[in-house]
């Protein structure tokens, strides 16, 4: 892929979006750095417009369209949950009429968020329904289609998260973060690679979805054949695109997380840093405890905690077993 994007484009969209989205705050604990006896340091996307990180890619997305004269007069996505939320907020914080088409077993809580901000909700019996009502959709005159992760735009819009993480924490040694599409983690990379390219980048995401971990290992997209049976909504995708599987091939790991490593992890994280956030984000915990089990001397790292939404549903399943009787360790 020939123009990989850069450090310039992640600053141009910080630029872009800073006076829409939060600044995100960054977490510690005390008490896990002693037990896991690293410098550990937790990026709180769960504190941005929606919930979630991705408002950042959906603002820039749309920010871009108006900064360069080509205003649509309706945006269109795709999305079973944050992206549906990010592109109607972003939509109806820009001028812009909105359609979303979610898959009907999307979280209720994100499809009511989604009505919430103004947009038109589609509901599909399935994603891949979802997939192709966007695609006839988008060939509607003067309406535009703004994918989940596919999408360059987006890409530099997430990466504003590492970017903001990484101008304030100084000596990194490596960064994690979640993978559905791929649309953080490329963003996380591009960021990184600019600011810190000593720092390793490494990608996450469940082993009941792992349809990155097999496209990085047969060097080709894999597409999984029916949704993904995963806590982790934010990791469901059918398949990463081929803008974002281009970043992914040049990160330092990837690594597949199963469904208990990430319930303990959403627990834990919950408990220890008193906030509220989504399982998808401790993807990229349990691939850090892997990473750090297999360092030699003390590591200082960035965990990207991609949101906070997660509705009863889903926390009734990830409260269900007590993990904090099991404190962690390396």
């Amino acid at each position: 892929m020939d123009n990989l994007l850069g450090l310039k484009d992640i600053e141009e969209a910080k630029s872009r979006i800073d006076s829409f989205v939060n600044e995100t705050p960054i977490f510690s604990s005390s008490l896990l750095n002693k037990w896991l006896g690293h410098e550990i340091y937790f990026k709180a996307e769960g504190f941005q417009k929606i919930g979630a990180f991705k408002a950042r890619g959906a603002c820039n997305a749309i920010s871009w369209l108006l900064e360069n004269h080509q205003k649509p007069d309706r945006i269109i996505a795709n999305s079973s949950g944050n992206h549906a939320q990010a592109i109607a907020w972003a939509s109806e914080s820009l001028g812009i009429k909105s359609s979303i088409f979610m898959p009907e077993f999307s979280s209720k809580v994100k499809i009511q968020a989604t009505r919430s901000y103004g947009a038109e909700v589609i509901l599909c019996k399935t994603r891949s329904e979802a997939d192709e009502k966007v695609k006839s959709a988008a060939d509607d005159n003067n309406t535009y289609w703004i994918p989940p992760f596919n999408h360059e735009q987006v890409i530099l819009g997430q990466g504003t998260s590492a970017y903001e993480a990484l101008t304030s924490l100084d000596d990194i040694d490596a960064v994690f973060a979640p993978c559905g599409g791929g649309g953080l983690l490329s963003g996380t990379l591009i960021a990184a690679r600019g600011l810190n390219p000593r720092a390793e980048v490494i990608g996450a995401e469940p082993m009941n979805a792992n349809d990155a971990s097999i496209s990085l290992q047969q060097g080709k997209i894999h597409r999984l054949t029916e949704k993904p049976d995963t806590l982790a909504d934010g990791a469901m995708t059918m398949a990463i695109g081929d803008i974002t599987f281009e970043y992914l091939k040049q990160l330092d790991d990837f690594i597949e997380i199963s469904e208990s490593e990430m319930i303990y992890w959403t627990q834990w994280l919950m408990h220890l840093l008193k906030t509220r956030i989504e399982p998808t984000c401790a993807l990229a915990m349990e691939a850090a405890k892997k990473w750090l089990s297999g360092q030699n001397g003390k590591k200082k790292i960035l965990v990207i905690l991609s949101g906070g939404n997660m509705d009863q549903e889903t926390a009734t399943k990830v409260w269900k077993e007590d993990y904090l009787i099991h404190p962690p360790s390396l």
